[in-house]
């Protein structure tokens, strides 16, 4: 099968042939007839040529011509103009109410097109007769209502355990158990364990552990524990006074109180300092809170005002008069009969459990309350029962209160227990260490003497 190549001349050989090769490489090469080629051709001209690939080697059959590629039409000639170069610039003018599109363009064509079905004759109107609107009616729009500037959120009391962990560091082996059972626990935590690890031990056939020896210790080791964890939570609480929550810093002040922690004397500086913070705090939220329920009644948000009024910073404070009577008022207004039953229950959720709840009396209801609404009056009915006697319902006497609702999370779909391997008899035999002493270790228990006098109490 023959194809095209492009060979290079070598030379003529002066026996009615030529020699050539491969155009721009040494091989192939061999031998052209003379006739095939032109009477002008002449030593490195380079031509395609049609030749036949075979066992002896490359016959060229033929010579092709190649057309010059040629250029079509005239050229045009370039005239440079002798004048200055001046750029066009383009100024868009401002679009009115004149230039905007019609109305239906980028919808479809037009009513009058020639693809538009024609219109629909108008139905005259009656002399007399009013002027009906067959428009769709609108969708009542909703103006949610502004948001409430947010305070920080409080962060939560996130003691070290530096003084502690220093406390059982300095302790011998045998007497941490003890002392960390005391710490969590108390004394009647100490006397839990060493009784169960006793009816083990006795089970087993084994002598008991001295229980008057390892209580009297947990009594010694329970002043110092006491102290370092409450250091621990103290410096903590200072650490974040400004931000931290209110309920933290009270348990750390009240904890300052137990007298084994007051008859410390590294404990007292700190402890008043953490009192006069108290109370500074709970000035500030006071003042914050009260604020807060002023903001929410100015922007309407009768629900949340509420909600934030039966959160006081500190109990037993009593609720302003005037700010009482504007709740009241705003709360009052909120539970009309031309409110939705949905808006009720809110509402009505939010009164009960709100300092101003006897200052609130609707003077109407809605005429169907439906079931929500009607099951949220029977549930706080011993909380405004002024209210619950519009419904017709009665709360019963001595019916404890009920607890505020609070916001459910959802539920999680628990994965699969995986499948538990079957029990080695011999890893259960190999217990855990035991938190109190075991029999071998009551060489440290030993020195201290059992209490006589008096009842050790938890």
């Amino acid at each position: 099968m023959s194809r095209r190549i492009d060979i290079e001349l070598t030379s003529n050989r002066n026996d009615g042939s030529w020699s050539w090769r491969a155009a721009g490489a040494k091989a192939p090469k061999g031998i052209v007839d003379a006739k095939l080629l032109a009477a002008s051709a002449k030593t490195g001209d380079v031509l395609k040529v049609e030749a036949d690939f075979d066992l002896d080697g490359i016959t060229v059959l033929s010579v092709v011509n190649v057309k010059e590629k040629g250029h079509r039409g005239t050229l045009l000639e370039v005239l440079v103009s002798e004048k200055d170069f001046v750029p066009v610039t383009q100024k868009l003018a401002e679009k009115g109410k004149s230039d905007r599109k019609p109305r239906g363009d980028s919808k479809g064509p037009r009513r009058d097109g020639p693809n538009s079905s024609p219109r629909p004759p108008r139905t005259p109107r009656a002399p007399g007769a009013e002027k009906t609107d067959d428009r769709r009616p609108r969708r009542p729009s909703f103006v949610a209502p502004p948001e409430l500037p947010k305070r920080p959120a409080a962060k939560r009391l996130k003691p070290k355990r530096t003084h502690r962990t220093a406390v059982l560091a300095a302790l011998p082996e045998e007497q941490r158990g003890v002392a960390e059972r005391a710490l969590d626990g108390g004394i009647k935590a100490v006397r839990d364990a060493v009784k169960i690890q006793n009816d083990q031990l006795r089970k087993d056939g084994k002598p008991e552990v001295p229980a008057d020896g390892l209580i009297s210790m947990a009594q010694e080791l329970l002043p110092k524990l006491r102290v370092a964890d409450w250091l621990d939570k103290a410096e903590a609480a200072k650490a974040d006074i400004e931000h931290l929550d209110l309920r933290d810093l009270r348990s750390v002040v009240v904890a300052s109180d137990d007298p084994m922690v007051v008859r410390d004397e590294s404990t007292r500086v700190l402890a008043s300092e953490l009192k006069l913070a108290l109370k500074a705090k709970q000035e500030s939220s006071q003042t914050q809170w009260l604020a807060d329920i002023a903001a929410a009644i100015d922007v309407s948000r009768i629900v949340r005002a509420l909600k934030i009024s039966s959160e006081p910073p500190k109990a037993g404070q009593p609720f302003p008069a005037e700010l009482g009577a504007k709740l009241a008022q705003a709360a009052t207004v909120a539970m009309s009969s031309e409110k939705a039953p949905d808006r009720w229950v809110a509402v009505l959720e939010a009164v009960a459990f709100s300092p101003v709840r006897a200052q609130v009396k609707p003077t109407s209801i809605p005429e169907n309350p439906g079931e929500a609404l009607l099951a949220t009056v029977k549930r706080v009915a011993s909380m405004v029962p002024h209210i619950a006697t519009l419904f017709g319902v009665v709360a019963a006497p001595g019916s404890s209160a009920p607890r505020p609702l609070r916001p459910t999370r959802p539920v999680r779909q628990k994965p699969k227990p995986a499948t538990k391997p079957a029990p080695n008899p011999s890893v259960e035999t190999a217990t855990a260490p035991a938190i109190i002493p075991s029999v071998t270790d009551t060489v440290a228990v030993e020195p201290v003497a059992p209490i006589e006098t008096e009842t050790p109490t938890s």
